[in-house]
């Protein structure tokens, strides 16, 4: 965790989200370079932030994320801004992002299995073509229908 926070202040938070590893008193010019330090490192480096002092973190964080309370300049410079400024907003964008890559995943699977078989037996006759055509449709009814899962997520 990097803040521009007392140390007081930066270690209570670290402790509550189990943080190890806390910088604090950082100036913005500094988190940006710790940012890169880190990519440098092989990381993947998110940013969480809210002020005109974490915009260059921001841009230099592989994703970041601000907070919809914050100043125009952090949701402007950030890949996604959180629209209010709870950082629980943050674990639920996160698990919804897995949620949907899974889906998409799933989705992708099935609509190639279908086609995969479907084409090569009706190409080659062994399939009725409506029968075929049948299939294709069922296909993109199933990929909506385990989209639509997604309604039922509970964040």
């Amino acid at each position: 965790m990097i803040t521009g926070d007392s140390e007081v202040v930066a270690r209570k938070v670290a402790n509550k989200l189990g943080i190890d590893n806390v910088l604090y008193e950082v100036m913005p010019n500094e988190k940006s370079q710790k940012v890169l330090e880190l990519q440098k490192q092989g990381k993947i480096v998110a940013m969480v932030g809210d002020g005109i002092n974490d915009a260059p973190a921001l841009a230099s964080a592989d994703i970041s994320f601000a907070m919809g309370t914050g100043t125009d300049i952090a949701m402007e410079t950030s890949d996604i801004t959180l629209m209010n400024g709870n950082l629980n907003t943050l674990l639920n964008s996160i698990n919804i992002s897995e949620q949907t890559l899974k889906i998409i995943k799933q989705n992708l699977f099935w609509a190639f299995f279908y086609n995969i078989i479907a084409i090569p037996f009706a190409a080659f006759g062994y399939l009725n073509p409506m029968l075929a055509g049948f299939t294709m449709s069922f296909s993109s009814v199933s990929v909506v229908l385990n989209s639509l899962r997604l309604k039922r997520y509970k964040f």
